[in-house]
């Protein structure tokens, strides 16, 4: 069976702090071998496409207790 990134993310949303912390420090630290772009470039690209979205009313900002409640019931 193959999980979809979104199951991948609600799953390890769940995770305790410090699981999540060793593994979000593990993934940047593999953004920091990307080739051709600087990784801090891509960052701030990042950003200021969500803020322009949330300025413009493209996407609508919610508190992350409400967005993993909906996620979970969503996957039941």
């Amino acid at each position: 069976m193959k999980i979809t990134m979104e199951e991948m993310t609600i799953e390890l949303l769940g995770l305790p702090v410090a699981k999540r912390a060793l593994l979000a420090k593990q993934l940047i630290s593999s953004l920091d071998n990307a080739e051709g772009e600087d990784v801090e470039a891509l960052w701030v690209r990042e950003t200021e496409a969500r803020y322009a979205e949330i300025e413009n009313g493209t996407v609508e900002c919610q508190p992350v207790h409400e967005a993993l409640k909906e996620a979970r019931e969503q996957l039941k």
